[in-house]
């Protein structure tokens, strides 16, 4: 056995000169996503007129450590994202009245020793990196080294509410990005449900999870959440992550999944399907009286409502519907009271919230901000009723028991109204099976990248 040891490449000074020299220079251009830059302007401009006088440092942040020395995907922090356009690991920008400067770490360059021997940031490790320069140049604003920054960033809980506030009125190259974002989702799902009959031969939720991760990824920067893929008796389970189980024939799949696209702008969208193609008498019972308080919910959305107005559209619904099916152990008013809300064992979750750059958006809101505020054009949220009767939930009857639906649509509040931009899918029983067949029967697609 031999003992010779493996050679320490830093303390070769030969090796150093040789790595040193004979480089040349690869394209830096930072990759930005069209119209980002100047939508950033604009979000720092209004950022200016809300806080006057105010010196704002936002960090981009850094990916977690999964292990050791190896990490997570990097995704920048929202507030930064929309004031910067870029998604810089590590960076700070600092904005004042509507000018910023950004500070970055600097990457290592051939040259320099860190090129070739720092894993995080020399270019021979990670790829072709742009320097202050490059981002200067594509951002329009000064970019610094990160070294040179002297204030300390994290947001108070004063600036913090304000972007909160701020991002829920989205412009119109945002609206663009979600828009997207809802298409791709869509085209997501219709890849899912193809993919229903080799789940159910055995590769189970897990599969049907890959198949439209791997979708996001192709088609965008991933999923904007882990997805929700639940069969049978896991369609109850509000967030089904762990999609260890298998897909039954003859029983619901719950499907919550969203596609970030590359501007980090996500989907959120749930719709419940058979898994054999069709609905038993039972399931479409349940699913018809989501999609009754689905569509209640939908109709009071608009400008100048409360926000709160769609919950209670959708919860009279779901309270009347158990009223009748005999599931409420006390009357309908008192259930919908704020004494009772008896009926929300089945719903326990909240049925909307804002969406964006972030699938629960804006959440660090002020609560008169958010659920105690009316709704206003440009806001983009969601609608999501359902029922979730568990498996081991002794106050249903048990053809009940196991059956979980959710209804999800993203929606746009307009100057007159409202905008439901994940229309392109069926809200009805019958419609789904439909859109089911025409899933599985039709030609694979080819997707424009």
């Amino acid at each position: 056995m031999s003992d010779r040891k493996i050679p320490r490449l830093s303390e070769i000074p030969e090796f150093t000169a040789y790595m040193g020299a004979q480089w040349d220079t690869p394209d830096r251009t930072p990759a930005v996503v069209p119209g980002a830059v100047e939508a950033a302007a604009a979000h720092r401009a209004r950022l200016a007129e809300a806080l006057p006088g105010r010196t704002v440092v936002i960090a981009a942040g850094e990916a977690p450590t999964r292990s050791n020395d190896t990490a997570y995907a990097f995704r920048p922090d929202s507030d930064f994202y929309w004031l910067t356009g870029c998604a810089i690991e590590n960076a700070v920008v600092v904005v004042r009245d509507g000018d910023a400067v950004l500070y970055m770490p600097l990457p290592a360059y051939p040259g320099e020793q860190a090129f070739w021997s720092d894993a995080r940031y020399g270019e021979l490790w990670v790829g072709a990196a742009p320097g202050t320069e490059d981002w200067a140049r594509v951002l329009g604003i000064q970019v610094r080294a990160l070294s040179a920054l002297d204030e300390r960033p994290g947001p108070d809980e004063e600036t913090a509410r304000t972007l909160a506030s701020l991002r829920m009125y989205k412009d119109d190259w945002e609206i663009g990005q979600l828009r997207q974002a809802v298409d791709r989702t869509v085209e997501g799902f219709a890849e899912v449900v193809r993919e229903i009959p080799t789940a159910i031969a055995g590769r189970g939720e897990r599969w049907l999870q890959g198949t439209f991760d791997r979708f996001a990824h192709t088609y965008g920067n991933g999923p904007g959440y882990a997805s929700i893929v639940g069969s049978g008796k896991h369609a109850p389970t509000l967030h089904w992550v762990r999609c260890d189980g298998p897909v039954l024939p003859g029983e619901l799949l719950l499907l919550d999944m969203g596609v970030e696209v590359d501007s980090h702008y996500t989907a959120d969208v749930t719709r419940t399907f058979p898994a054999s193609g069709r609905f038993s008498p039972v399931q479409r019972q349940v699913h018809d009286l989501v999609e009754k308080a689905h569509r209640a919910g939908l109709a009071a959305v608009g400008p100048g409502r409360p926000f709160a107005d769609f919950h209670h559209a959708a919860m009279e619904v779901i309270a009347h519907g158990l009223d009748d099916w005999g599931l409420l152990p006390v009357s309908v008013d008192e259930a919908l009271s704020d004494t009772g809300q008896h009926h929300r064992r089945y719903l326990i979750c909240g049925i909307g919230h804002h969406l964006g750059l972030d699938v629960h958006d804006c959440a660090r809101a002020a609560p008169e901000a958010y659920q105690g505020a009316t709704m206003g054009e440009g806001m983009v949220l969601t609608v999501e009723p359902g029922l979730y009767f568990h498996a081991h939930d002794l106050t249903v009857p048990p053809e009940l028991r196991g059956i979980g639906v959710r209804i999800e649509d993203d929606l746009l509040v307009t100057a007159h109204g409202v905008e439901v931009l994940s229309d392109a899918l069926p809200l009805d029983a019958g419609g789904l099976e439909e859109w089911m067949a025409g899933a599985r029967g039709g030609a694979t697609p080819s997707y424009a990248v």
